[in-house]
C-alpha cells in the first residue's frame, strides 16, 4: 500500500508540472502571435495599397530597413486602400505599413480623442501589439490651393484671406473625400463666401491631397491653415510591435525626421512617371546620405 505521506508530495509534484506546461504553452503562443505578423514567410512583411505614394513609402520603409539590417519584404497582397492595410496591421496580417492619422481613426473608431494629442489619441485607437511611430513631416491631407494668377489677383496666402476675395468657385479632384471642408465649414472657420462647382477645371479654389503632383507641375500656391480647420494627415509607420525594436525604429525615425510634403509628392510624381518605387526610394534615400 502506498505511503500516504508521499501523496502530498506527488500533488505539489503534479501542479508543478502543470505550471511549467502551461508556461511553455504561453511561451509557445507568444511565439506563434509573433510570427503571425509575418505573413507566414519572413519575420516582416510591408504592406500596400495601389497608389503610387503608398508603394513609393512601402519601398523607402523596406529600403531603410535593409540598410540598417532589419530583413523585410513587400508583401504579396495589394490593398485596396490605406484603411484596407491599416487594418491588415491591426489584424497581424502583415507587420508593416504607411498608414494616415485621420485615415487610421476612421478605419479604427473604438478610441476616444484628445485634441491637439494625436500620437495619444492614436494610441488609445490601436489594439494591442500595434505601434503607430512618430509620423514624418510629409502629410497628403487635404489642401486648398489656388494658381498664381488668382493668388496675385486677391492677395491670396492662407485660407483667412479668402473672406476678403468675393464670390470664388470650390471644386477640385478631392472634394468628395470625407475629409475635405465644405462651403459651410469654411464659411463658419474663415467667414468666406465660397460656392460648390462641379466642373474642377473651371474651379478658383482646388481641393487637392498635399501630395498631387498637380501642386508641383502646374505651380500652385497652397494656402495655409491658421485655425487648423483641415484634418492632419501625416503619413507615419503603421507596425506591429514584435517589429518595432530600436534598430528599426531608429531606422524609420531617421527617414520620417527628413522626408517631407514637397520631397514626398516628387516622388508620387516620378512613379506615377513610371520609375520603380524601390529605385525612387534608393534614389532619394542615397541623395539624402540615409543610404549607401
Amino acid at each position: 500500500m502506498p505511503d500516504s505521506r508521499l501523496r502530498p508530495r506527488a500533488a505539489v509534484a503534479a501542479v508543478l508540472c502543470s505550471l511549467l506546461f502551461l508556461a511553455g504553452c504561453g511561451g509557445a503562443a507568444k511565439e506563434n502571435a509573433a510570427t503571425a505578423y509575418a505573413d507566414d514567410a519572413g519575420p516582416l512583411v510591408i504592406g500596400t495599397d495601389g497608389s503610387a505614394e503608398s508603394r513609393v513609402v512601402a519601398a523607402l520603409y523596406g529600403e531603410v530597413l535593409a540598410g540598417a539590417g532589419v530583413k523585410a519584404r513587400m508583401s504579396s497582397t495589394r490593398y485596396s486602400s490605406p484603411a484596407a492595410s491599416t487594418l491588415a496591421v491591426a489584424e497581424g496580417r502583415i507587420g508593416l505599413a504607411p498608414a494616415y492619422e485621420t485615415v487610421t481613426l476612421r478605419a479604427l473608431p473604438a478610441g476616444q480623442t484628445l485634441p491637439g494629442n494625436m500620437a495619444a489619441t492614436l494610441s488609445m485607437a490601436l489594439p494591442p501589439g500595434i505601434d503607430a511611430l512618430p509620423p514624418a513631416r510629409a502629410q497628403n491631407g487635404v489642401v486648398l490651393a489656388v494658381t498664381r494668377a488668382t493668388a496675385r489677383t486677391h492677395g491670396l496666402r492662407t485660407l483667412a484671406d479668402l473672406a476678403k476675395a468675393g464670390r470664388l468657385t470650390l471644386g477640385g479632384p478631392a472634394s468628395g473625400d470625407p475629409d475635405a471642408p465644405s462651403v459651410a465649414a469654411l464659411r463658419k472657420a474663415y467667414g468666406t463666401h465660397l460656392t460648390a462647382t462641379r466642373a474642377p477645371a473651371t474651379a478658383d479654389v482646388l481641393v487637392l491631397r498635399g501630395t498631387d503632383p498637380v501642386i508641383t507641375r502646374d505651380g500652385l500656391v497652397v494656402l495655409t491653415d491658421p485655425k487648423n480647420a483641415l484634418p492632419p494627415e501625416h503619413v507615419f509607420p503603421l507596425i506591429g510591435a514584435p517589429y518595432a525594436g530600436l534598430t528599426a525604429s531608429k531606422a524609420l525615425a531617421s527617414l520620417n525626421s527628413r522626408l517631407t510634403t514637397a520631397q514626398l509628392a516628387a516622388l508620387v510624381t516620378s512613379v506615377d512617371g513610371g520609375a520603380a518605387p524601390s529605385a525612387a526610394a534608393r534614389a532619394w534615400l542615397r541623395s539624402n546620405g540615409l543610404l549607401g
